[in-house]
Order: C-alpha cells, then sequence, then structure tokens
C-alpha cells in the first residue's frame, strides 16, 4: 500500500511517498481533515504559511491519536520573506503555531515573492539569507529536513554555491500536461527529491478525454491514473482534499501504468488554465496572506 511505502532524502530522513496538500483547506476545516487522513492511513501533511492553517494541522495530528514520531510535517517559509532575520521568526513562528517541538521539513515557498513571481528576478542573496536561516534551524534540530519550491536550476545552483547544506527537496508543480523534465532530471541528478504539487492539475486535467479512456481501461480513476503518473516518475504527489472518499481514492493505487502508457502521458497537450486555481498562492496572483 503507497501510505506504507517511503522515500530517502539525502540527509536519510525517510519521508512517505505520498501526502495530503492543504491548500484552500481553512484553518478550523483542516483540524477534521487531518484526523480522517491519519485514521485513513496518511502520515504525510504539508501546509504553509501562505495557507494560514498551520495551527489546524498541528491541532489534527495532535488529536489523531498517533505519536509525533509517526507523522512528517512540512510547511513553507514565506515568499515574501528575503532576510535572514525575518526568516529565522517565521520558522520559530510556524513552530508555535503548529504547536510541534520540531517540523520534519520546511521549505522556501518561493525563489520570488508572489507579486513577482517569474517575472525575471531571482532574488538570489534574498535566498541565501533565508536558507542560512533554515541551515540554523536545521543544526539546531528545530527542523529535520530543509528544502524549497518552485525553485528552477538557476535558484538551486545559487544554493547549491552559497549554501552549506543542499536542498534535499523541490516542491514544483508537476502533473501530466505539465511535467518539466529537465528540472526534474536537474535535481534528481544532484539528490533533491521532487514533490508534485497540484497531481491532477487542480481536476483540469481530468477533463481530458484521452486521460479519462486511458484510466478506464485500468480501471481506476483520472485523478488515481493522475497521481501515479507522479509516483512512476519518482515525484511526490501531494494531492490536496477535505473528502476522505478522495483521500481514500487517492491512495488506492495498486496498479502499474505501462511504459507505452506513460510516454503517452507524457505528451498530453498542456493545460491551459487552471480555473479559480490560477490565483495565489500557487500561480502568484499579487494578493498576500492576511
Amino acid at each position: 500500500m503507497i501510505l506504507n511505502e517511503t522515500y530517502k532524502l539525502a540527509n536519510g530522513v525517510t519521508i512517505p511517498k505520498l501526502g495530503l496538500g492543504t491548500w484552500m483547506i481553512s484553518d478550523d476545516a483542516v483540524v477534521k481533515a487531518v484526523r480522517d487522513a491519519v485514521a485513513l492511513g496518511y502520515r504525510h501533511f504539508d501546509t504553509a504559511q501562505a495557507y494560514a492553517n498551520e495551527r489546524g494541522v498541528g491541532a489534527g495530528i495532535r488529536d489523531s491519536g498517533v505519536s509525533r514520531n509517526d507523522v512528517f510535517v512540512t510547511t513553507k517559509l514565506a515568499a515574501e520573506c528575503k532576510n535572514h532575520k525575518e526568516a529565522k521568526a517565521l520558522i520559530d513562528r510556524s513552530l508555535q503555531t503548529l504547536a510541534l517541538d520540531y517540523i520534519d521539513l520546511m521549505i522556501i515557498h518561493s525563489p520570488q515573492p508572489w507579486s513577482q513571481f517569474r517575472q525575471g528576478e531571482h532574488f538570489f542573496e534574498g535566498n541565501s539569507e533565508a536558507w542560512r536561516a533554515l541551515e540554523e534551524a536545521y543544526r539546531d534540530g528545530k527542523l529535520r529536513a530543509i528544502g524549497v519550491s518552485n525553485f528552477e536550476r538557476e535558484d538551486i545552483d545559487n544554493l547549491l554555491k552559497n549554501g552549506s547544506v543542499a536542498p534535499m527537496v523541490n516542491q514544483i508543480l508537476a502533473h501530466v500536461g505539465n511535467t518539466p523534465f529537465d528540472l526534474i532530471e536537474y535535481a534528481q541528478g544532484n539528490g533533491i527529491l521532487v514533490e508534485a504539487y497540484s497531481p491532477v492539475g487542480h481536476g483540469e486535467i481530468l477533463k481530458n478525454a484521452r486521460l479519462a479512456s486511458m484510466a478506464m481501461s485500468y480501471g481506476v480513476s483520472p485523478a488515481q491514473l493522475s497521481i501515479r503518473y507522479c509516483l512512476q516518475l519518482g515525484l511526490l504527489p501531494l494531492p490536496k482534499t477535505a473528502t476522505p472518499s478522495h483521500m481514500r481514492a487517492n491512495a488506492a493505487l495498486d496498479f502499474d501504468i505501462s511504459d507505452t502508457d506513460m510516454e503517452t502521458l507524457k505528451h498530453v497537450e498542456p493545460i491551459q488554465g487552471y480555473g479559480a486555481a490560477n490565483a495565489f498562492p500557487v500561480y502568484g496572483s499579487p494578493r498576500r496572506p492576511q
């Protein structure tokens, strides 16, 4: 069962191969979502300072009845934080908000502030300063692993050149119809685990007739096929849902996609839009978190 399988990060820390994303689940609703997911066997939860639900994630874990050591928690340093002093304070704030003694993985949410996402500036110096704060917290035992999100090759190179600890994870948008193969290969070649957020393209990819037909041939849903695709690329998918039936289905992945079908999926036409999901924080509209 996929929920019992793990990857090993570069520092030896194990991380469950499938996680529950919590973007756009409110701080109150996420408490029950986490409890429900734990009851179904999930042990990996992904939140962020920008999601404004860290408190609820921590509460759900404490209420779940499982040992803290059996749960893997990821959070993300705000994309707007590009200096050492603020990063140190925000790391401690996440620990306090989650009400946990340590965080399993903390990552820089984006190389750019969301209002300037992918507009040309890489903020190399600011990311190095934020990374230095993560390195310090890692050495102090506050964080078991550290990484990045939405980083392109140049952004990773900056940390590899100027940091003392290499990123262990890069969490990126990756799904059928939008798979950045060059970036994935580069990260994996440097011992960086690639996590795939939005592995079902916020539902838009599920409208693809070719994907639906292929899923039917395996006796699975398009969402299950999409998540399995990511796993067979060596990625760690983070499907988001607060619905227990969807959580259960997303983890029912006991099938293999053939090599021929994987090649077909790699060449599915790109998605042109994500509807409401184009908004902050994943795709970089200028709206700031409250």
